[in-house]
């Protein structure tokens, strides 16, 4: 979540509000198949208190997409179970890389913050050392000498 309180009324996509018989005319399958599928794993909707099984509209997106795995792509339910969970795999992935980014970005602000507080504190009365290439001529200075006179 993303801190903000959400109002309990407001639905998702991930808000399981159909009943087994709903989502299986919503997906176009048969209510027993997506006991299967629960029982395999596939797709695990919501409980009710009374153990009854609660969809949302993103399970049955995942119906539709199980079913057209398996008829239309020939799939077996196993290798759907694997493309899925790696799908779900791959999401956590991009969610985390985004997420390790934004602090990578806050934490490169916050330096160059501390590094122009640092630049800000140098004394201005001091003068940088510079190094003073030798020019290859040597000049011998000797002090003139006093005359007895």
């Amino acid at each position: 979540m993303d801190g903000r309180r959400r109002n309990p009324y407001e639905l998702t996509d991930e808000t399981p509000v159909y009943v087994i018989s709903v989502a299986a005319q919503l997906s176009g399958l048969h209510p027993q198949t997506l006991r299967q599928y629960d029982r395999l794993g596939l797709v695990s909707p919501d409980r009710t208190a009374g153990r009854g099984r609660r969809y949302s509209t993103r399970d049955i997106e995942l119906l539709r997409q199980v079913q057209a795995l398996s008829q239309d792509e020939g799939i077996n339910l196993a290798g759907i179970k694997r493309i899925i969970e790696l799908e779900n795999q791959v999401a956590a992935l991009q969610a985390r890389v985004a997420e390790l980014s934004a602090a990578l970005e806050g934490a490169a602000a916050a330096m160059q913050q501390r590094e122009a507080q640092v630049h800000a504190s140098y004394r201005r009365d001091l003068v940088p050392y510079q190094d003073v290439q030798q020019a290859s001529a040597l000049v011998v200075w000797r002090p003139k000498q006093k005359r007895d006179g």
